[in-house]
This record gives C-alpha cells, sequence and structure tokens, in this order.
C-alpha cells in the first residue's frame, strides 16, 4: 500500500493533520507514505517511521508553476491513495497529476470543530473508514534540559496581531527567572520580537537566558519545546509542538479561533483570551488599530496561570 500525502503549509496545521494521519496509518498499517509539502511541513513530520520519502514543494520559485508541479508528480511512480490536506487550485492540479487509484481534496468550509476534527473528518468521509480523536503526534526525541526551563514564543508567522507584546513575555520571564532557565523561540522573521525580550531581560540583569530565534533548525526547535518544563506563546506552530507533548502550556489568543486551534487534547494548557466583542477577526493586523485583543493581557494573569500549572504538579 503506497499513499501520497500532501501536508498543510502552515507548520501548526501540519501537526492538528498528524491524528488524521495516524488514523489512516491505523487503517493500512502497512501503508508506505510519501509526504509532499512546504519545508516546515515536511522537516516536521518526515521523521514518521512509515515515511519512506519526503519532498519539499518548491514550485513557487520556479518559472512555471504548474509544469513544476506536474513533472515532478509523473517522478514519483503510482500510489493507492493520493490525498491532500490543503485546499487549493495548486493542490487539486497536483492531485490530478499524481498517478492513484483513488484521489482526496480536503475541502475548506464542510468539515465543522476544531481543525484537528476537521481533518479526521475529512479522512472518514473520504476513505468510509471509523475514525477517532488521537492526541497529535511527532516522534522527534525531547532535548534534556539541565535545569527546569521556561520557554517564551513571542512570534506567530499569520501576523502582527496574533502577538503579545515583548514587555509582557520579559515580565513573565522575569518573574520566573529565579526558579527557571528562559530559552526565547522563533524563527527566521521573529528574530527583532526575541531580541527585544533579550534586551529587557538582561536590563534587569537576567542572565540565565537563551534566545534561539532563528537559530534552530525545525527539528531543534521540536526537540527543544518537547523538553521545556513550561511555555508561554502566541498561537501558533510551536504552540501545537508543546501540546504534542503535553507541555504545561498559557496559549495567549487574541484575533483568532481559540475553538478551532486551541491546543489539542493538552491536559496541561490554558487559553488565555479576553473574548472581545471585535474578536475573533482573523486578520493579520489589527484593523480598529486598538490591538486591545492582545494588549489588554497583562503578565500578571499569565504568571497566576502558570502557577496554577505548578500547584497541579504538586
Amino acid at each position: 500500500m503506497r499513499i501520497f500525502i500532501e501536508l498543510p503549509t502552515w507548520l501548526g496545521d501540519a501537526i492538528m493533520a498528524t491524528p488524521a494521519i495516524e488514523n489512516i496509518l491505523e487503517h493500512y498499517p502497512n501503508a508506505d507514505i510519501t509526504l509532499f509539502g512546504s519545508f516546515v511541513s515536511t522537516e516536521a513530520l518526515k521523521m514518521h517511521p512509515r515515511v519512506s520519502r519526503s519532498i519539499v514543494d518548491e514550485s513557487k520559485k520556479a518559472f512555471l508553476r504548474f509544469y513544476w508541479l506536474y513533472q515532478h508528480a509523473q517522478q514519483l511512480g503510482s500510489f493507492d491513495i493520493a490525498i491532500s490536506f490543503r485546499s487549493s487550485l495548486t493542490s487539486s492540479f497536483l492531485l490530478w497529476s499524481v498517478s492513484a487509484k483513488k484521489k482526496f481534496c480536503y475541502t475548506k468550509n464542510v468539515f465543522k470543530g476544531h481543525q484537528v476534527e476537521k481533518y479526521t473528518q475529512f479522512i472518514a468521509k473520504s476513505l468510509h473508514v471509523k475514525t477517532q480523536p488521537l492526541p497529535l503526534k511527532l516522534y522527534q526525541t525531547p532535548f534534556h534540559f539541565d535545569k527546569p526551563t521556561l520557554g517564551i514564543n513571542p512570534g506567530a508567522t499569520y501576523g502582527s496581531a496574533k502577538r503579545w507584546y515583548p514587555e509582557e513575555f520579559a515580565k513573565v520571564a522575569a518573574y520566573f527567572a529565579n526558579r527557571y532557565d528562559i530559552v526565547i523561540f522563533g524563527g527566521p522573521n521573529e528574530v527583532d520580537i526575541a531580541k527585544e525580550v533579550e534586551e529587557k531581560l538582561k536590563e534587569n540583569a537576567i542572565t540565565n537566558v537563551t534566545n534561539l530565534a532563528g537559530k534552530t533548525t525545525i527539528q531543534e526547535l521540536i526537540q527543544n519545546i518537547a523538553g521545556l518544563s513550561l511555555f508561554v506563546t502566541n498561537d501558533s506552530g510551536p504552540m501545537h509542538v508543546a501540546a504534542a507533548y503535553q507541555i504545561p502550556t498559557v496559549a495567549l489568543f487574541g484575533p483568532t479561533k481559540y475553538n478551532e486551534t486551541a491546543p489539542w487534547q493538552n491536559a496541561n494548557s490554558t487559553i488565555l483570551s479576553h473574548d472581545l466583542v471585535c474578536a475573533p477577526c482573523m486578520k493579520r493586523e489589527c484593523p480598529i488599530k486598538t490591538h486591545e485583543c492582545m494588549r489588554g493581557i497583562k503578565a500578571e494573569e499569565v504568571i497566576s496561570l502558570l502557577e496554577r500549572h505548578l500547584s497541579l504538579d504538586k
């Protein structure tokens, strides 16, 4: 059984697709998987023991994107099943180009609930199999920190509207710095905001800080988050990494729908949102210029929730 899977583009969405993929493999336990997708998505999921091939979609760089997709699809050989977790014209064309006995392409606004449930419903409907709400699953080995470690993730690739403020992140980190080492995370485009957090901590003579923003591979990012003791994060891909490893997390939500993208089945996570009447607007930047959905969240609230997690662990 050979199965071709096109992954969602974003890291968080790819991780939220893992329960659906695990459901596929429960039905086809001997399946050989070929992954296709963005660099971050394929890097995150290629460690799965059933994945034999992982291909990065570089068609956007090509002079003729559809020709690139067609040419690469033809080189893959034949599959029993081809599945795309993306809903786009290019994904439809890709599946048309792939040689497979059965082909299924995800459609937005058809399925209901959390994004994990939507992907799982898609698989159930497409393959006519019984599915169950499995947890997120990643296969990277957690990094072992020498001391208890608090992770800070001030970035969010989607846009500035999802980002809490560097000075508030710094206040949370400063409060816990006498008990926890601090690690700051971020992608290549989030180096500046991570640097702001780092500088504010050093202004307060806090030195047990490691800034990893822009310095980790996807594999290292996952391994480091998986080894944390506590995590504070915006709605982002790293938030879903933490959920896959059940890391005690406070997840900050403003303009996005936490009922659809909250940390899935992480009993150790807490969502912090002020549920303003203008939210969720789902905009990359605040359309009314106040950004009150995130500005109104204060460090003291996050500290209180983290302390509650710690008290429950005792």
